[in-house]
């Protein structure tokens, strides 16, 4: 079925489409071999969230093909998966930042108590998801303008829930941060190498890129279809799918499976890198107990 109101404001580009299906396609691979080999369950909606933005920009290319006569399917999934993507981007940074708290035992320094942590953020990420979805879905299946307008006050909803959600993460993160420096635990103090500094940084700048794709979205559904934005291909690339590439990339040289294999033991990647840790004794490294673990020599490289 031919789109009767016209889905681009500018002849869209197939190069640039391709690039960042392979530049996806390359990372997410990476990224679900790196989860696989380490059991780092945790962190499988980010690379559930790197394969949307790749079936998203495959939707892209068809469209892109298509045009000018556009038909609805390849351009609804070009909109809804690279949309809905960075709510699983955000799903896994709360979960990493849940087991820091766990790899330093700094609970009693998170500002909300650590059995609720999950619960609130996943609520406004699942409410954040489904207004996106839900607003995306009606903005590319409208008939007129005034249903678009309707799709995209639900986006725009769907938007200031997920930057108020991530604004109250980072603020929630930096006075962690603040009171662990002030005040290390004594599982941090008995390890020299813990890692968890690192790995806050990590979720401090993929929280601050998410923000600001976010912001651009934002504004990009306030303004509507006949906004300066929406008219400019370059900053659907810039803004969007370039700053979520830079996201996944990030934790290709900062993966978690090092806080993985902290907590349980597994395979570690580091600089995408993988060695196996061992536990110097049987000794359990519950309670805060990570000073039993160490590294081992790298077994296997990506």
């Amino acid at each position: 079925m031919v789109i009767h109101i016209k889905p681009y404001r500018y002849e869209p580009s197939l190069a640039a489409a391709i690039v960042f299906v392979v530049a996806f396609g390359l990372t997410t691979v990476l990224h679900t071999y790196q989860i696989l080999r380490t059991k780092t369950s945790f962190f499988i909606a980010f690379a559930i969230g790197g394969w949307f933005e790749v079936i998203g920009y495959i939707g892209r290319i068809i469209s892109v093909n298509e045009y000018p006569d556009n038909t609805r399917p390849p351009y609804a999934v070009y909109v809804l998966f690279p949309l809905i993507a960075p709510a699983l981007y955000a799903a896994s940074i709360y979960r990493v930042f849940g087991v820091i708290l766990q790899v330093t035992n700094g609970e009693k320094y998170s500002i909300i108590k650590p059995s609720l942590l999950e619960a609130v953020f996943i609520f406004g990420d699942v409410a954040s998801f489904v207004l996106v979805g839900v607003g995306g879905s009606m903005t590319v299946a409208a008939e007129s303008e005034a249903s678009i307008n309707k799709g995209e006050r639900i986006v725009t909803i769907g938007l200031i829930i997920q930057l108020l959600f991530f604004s109250f993460f980072i603020v929630m993160a930096g006075i962690f941060n603040i009171r662990m420096a002030k005040s290390p635990t004594e599982t941090v103090q008995s390890r020299s190498d813990n890692p968890y500094q690192k790995h806050l940084y990590a979720l401090y700048l993929a929280a601050f890129i998410i923000l600001v794709r976010s912001v651009y979205k934002l504004i990009e559904y306030v303004q509507g279809r006949g906004g300066y934005l929406f008219s400019k291909e370059v900053f659907a690339y810039v803004f969007d799918a370039a700053l979520m590439f830079f996201t996944m990339v990030i934790f290709h040289f900062v993966h978690p499976s090092e806080l993985n294999a902290l907590v349980k033991g597994g395979f570690v990647v580091s600089n995408v890198t993988m060695a196996k840790p061992h536990r110097d004794s049987d000794a359990s490294i519950e309670d805060g107990d990570t000073d039993k673990l160490e590294t081992k020599a790298v077994v296997l490289v990506v």
